[in-house]
């Protein structure tokens, strides 16, 4: 996998929640040690183009009218490293097929695409390791249970691949990539969905933090 050299602008996101501001307060020492976030495969549809709209917003596309199909669902989170400190600047990728299973690449060809929707988003956290995306519930297509995967950027560091997983989702139980992880690992990269009607109506919220190991 070729990750581009990011040039983002530094700007704050929304923090994930007065539990993130807890342990962003205590000293590196008192902080335990965190699980950190499994990797897992690339897979095959890496985005290949990062060029044009690529920003958190993986709803709207410029230039484009209508909205993505599929539920919103805002993913928020922080990046840290093992002892809960955050880790700002790091440079935070997510990429998904859309509600129709069809990957915004050149060779996903199994079916029509959702040209509404962005497909792949790019955000740098901020000084608090906050990140935020806007996208959709992730769907199964055949052979894969529902996901979303992510690649982290940090300087100083080896850049991190893994994939969020719907919490309670039953395909979970049939994946070779999910089954292959440790119970730790998988509680990990769970996102628990839940309603966000505050946020936008009709909107899930998940909440998952990734720990640099």
């Amino acid at each position: 996998m070729r990750h581009p050299t990011p040039l983002l602008p530094g700007r704050r996101l929304l923090l994930s929640g007065l539990a993130g501001a807890a342990i962003a307060g205590l000293p590196r020492h008192a902080a335990a040690q965190l699980q950190p976030t499994p990797a897992q495969s690339t897979g095959p549809f890496y985005p290949v183009d990062w060029s044009g709209d690529a920003d958190a917003d993986l709803v709207r596309v410029t230039g484009e009218d209508a909205r993505a199909q599929g539920i919103v669902t805002h993913l928020r989170g922080r990046v840290l490293d093992a002892s809960g400190a955050p880790v700002p600047g790091a440079v935070v990728e997510i990429w998904q097929c859309d509600a129709f299973g069809v990957y915004h690449h050149p060779r996903d060809r199994q079916g029509r695409r959702d040209v509404a929707f962005q497909g792949r988003g790019r955000v740098a956290a901020g000084a608090d390791g906050s990140y935020a995306f806007r996208t959709i519930r992730p769907v199964p297509y055949p052979g894969r249970t529902p996901h979303i995967h992510a690649a982290i950027i940090a300087p100083g560091r080896q850049p991190l691949v893994t994939q969020f997983y719907v919490a309670d989702e039953p395909l979970n139980a049939r994946d070779g990539l999910f089954r292959r992880l440790a119970p730790a690992q998988r509680e990990a990269v769970l996102l628990r969905l839940e309603r966000a009607e505050g946020i936008e109506p009709g909107a899930l919220l998940a909440g998952r933090d990734i720990v640099l190991g």
